[in-house]
């Protein structure tokens, strides 16, 4: 008897998901008043749409709970980009209706997650609602960069501007929108986040690291308090809730300190950067409502 080996194929077509996942982001940011362009707040965006979403601390990446109001659950322990983007994943379930669900951290979850066809389609809107082809294609004309060719400081800053994570960015850039090649990817991916730092600021830092440059096209950025930012040259800041650290040949560092809005100005420059507070000794941050982040106290409570 000869044994027949089967190759497994996807039980959906993921090409179909995916342009019905990116018509959805589309239509998702017309519906939050948007445009098809620029960066956007999740969080914003859910609030808008009538979807709370709450920061716990819990041990998985997020929750939805398809309730009235409808509910998102977001582990305060994950980087600020990846719970950006564990939002935007769970509202896609709001949007495609899907019924309420638990995503465990991706390192616990099964070793394909993408085959579950709810899986994709929530990853797939989530990477399109957060980084439109438009506004990416835009993000790198306007520094004059070419993401084939982008060095990983380069595409951290775009991951940047976005409010995602490097892989992130990656990942989308490859397999979503098709603007960088499966190789070039996969060679870029090769750089960590540790490393990326160390290039950037010159020495080893434990701590998080944003990039905002002068093409920076978002009104606020979002960062929590130890967060470092690197903003463009002569920056100054009111309100004593950004430290700074020091001048360095791509910009000038600063360290945030405390939770609440402050704005950055570099002549005709700005951003309002919005700070969220982190639990003291522990290893991480706001717990609460995310309409409340950045206020000193949790008003949920």
């Amino acid at each position: 008897m000869i044994d027949v080996v089967r190759t497994a194929k996807p039980s959906f077509n993921r090409r179909a998901l995916a342009t019905q996942a990116m018509q959805a982001a589309t239509a998702t940011r017309a519906k939050g008043k948007l445009d098809q362009v620029g960066p956007i707040c999740i969080y914003g965006l859910c609030e808008t749409l009538g979807v709370a979403v709450r920061f716990n601390n819990i041990n998985m990446e997020g929750m939805y709970q398809r309730d009235t109001p409808p509910r998102i659950h977001l582990s305060a322990r994950r980087p600020l980009p990846r719970r950006a983007f564990n939002c935007a994943h769970e509202l896609g379930h709001h949007v495609f209706k899907h019924g309420s669900s638990i995503d465990e951290l991706r390192e616990d979850a099964k070793a394909q997650p993408w085959d579950d066809p709810k899986e994709f389609l929530a990853d797939t809107f989530a990477g399109f609602i957060l980084m439109p082809i438009i506004g990416l294609r835009r993000a790198f004309s306007v520094r004059g960069w070419n993401p084939e060719t982008a060095t990983p400081a380069q595409i951290f800053v775009i991951a940047c501007e976005f409010g995602v994570g490097y892989a992130t960015l990656l990942t989308h850039l490859s397999v979503g929108v098709n603007l960088l090649t499966r190789g070039r990817a996969a060679f870029l991916q090769r750089v960590t986040p540790k490393a990326l730092r160390m290039d950037i600021l010159g020495t080893l830092t434990p701590e998080p690291l944003i990039i905002i440059d002068r093409h920076h096209s978002a009104p606020t950025l979002d960062a929590e308090v130890k967060t470092l930012l690197l903003l463009p040259h002569d920056t100054e800041v009111a309100g004593g809730g950004l430290f700074f650290e020091r001048d360095l040949p791509a910009g000038r560092l600063f360290r945030a300190v405390k939770p609440g809005i402050f704005q950055a100005v570099a002549g005709e420059w700005a951003v309002f950067v919005r700070v969220a507070p982190v639990q003291k000794n522990e290893p991480y941050g706001y717990v609460g409502l995310a309409q409340y982040r950045h206020l000193e106290e949790d008003s949920d409570e």
